[in-house]
């Protein structure tokens, strides 16, 4: 199916990409509809792209390539609400932001996508070890200087 987005264009996207979230995502609860585009084959992050209005995308990551030990708590009704079987067909995603020279991911809400079924939600952890600006990475700074 071809989607229409603001940031690029018309993107192909395939019927077993659509990714469903049934309770949304917090603050955009009537917005169901994502998939995830990779920018290349070596990236750690991917944008989840809204397939219900063009104009909203995330970045996401794998928290998990920040934070080794970063782990969700899953208990049996959301895996049950999710059609998880196991899970190990679970994939974990942060979203990030750009605070500054750092970027943050929101570990206190984490998007847990059943790769199986494709259906995802958006938990809250209640553990207040994690906060919704972590930081993942801080951007170097360059110094230019000119050539004498």
């Amino acid at each position: 199916m071809e989607v229409q987005t603001t940031r690029f264009g018309t993107v192909d996207i395939a019927e077993d990409r659509v990714i469903t979230f049934p309770k949304g995502i917090l603050g955009f609860q009537d917005l169901k509809r994502y998939c995830l585009l990779q920018p290349d084959d070596d990236a750690c992050f991917f944008w989840l792209q809204c397939l219900d209005d063009p104009a909203l995308a995330f970045v996401v990551t794998d928290p998990n390539l920040f934070v080794p030990d970063y782990a969700v708590p899953i208990r049996a009704d959301q895996m049950g609400d999710m059609d998880l079987e196991k899970l190990d067909d679970a994939q974990v995603f942060v979203i990030v932001n750009k605070v500054g020279s750092t970027l943050t991911g929101n570990l206190q809400g984490p998007i847990v996508v059943n790769t199986i079924q494709r259906v995802a939600e958006q938990f809250v952890l209640a553990e207040k070890r994690w906060t919704t600006r972590y930081e993942l990475l801080r951007q170097s700074q360059r110094v230019k200087t000119a050539a004498g």
